[in-house]
């Protein structure tokens, strides 16, 4: 069964009634003085983060930089590891002959 008007106003209560009332009427006066204070808010956050990321540039770019020369050094790294063996055979292994008293 569908929902009445009346079963909304029994859970609302009164002080429910009376603040939805209240916003009805007070909404077209309070709107435009909010609209009024958030747009200047609004703008003005906005040219902070512009000014933000106006200076911020030449960080972000540095960083950048410092980044692929990292991942270029890693790369070299790993380039010389493959190159280079893990140990080098030696043509006589001295600890493995015998001593023959000699």
């Amino acid at each position: 069964m569908a929902p009445k008007i009346s079963d909304f106003v029994e859970d609302a209560g009164a002080p429910g009634i009376i603040a939805g009332i209240g916003a009805v009427l007070l909404a077209p006066v309070l709107l435009p003085i909010v609209a009024g204070v958030g747009k200047p808010l609004v703008k003005s956050v906005i040219k902070g983060g512009i000014g933000l990321y106006e200076r911020s540039k030449g960080s972000i770019a540095e960083m950048g930089e410092t980044w692929e020369d990292m991942v270029a050094e890693a790369r070299a790294e790993l380039a010389d590891e493959k190159q280079t063996p893990a140990f080098e055979a030696s043509a006589t292994n001295v600890d493995n002959v015998p001593d023959n008293g000699v």
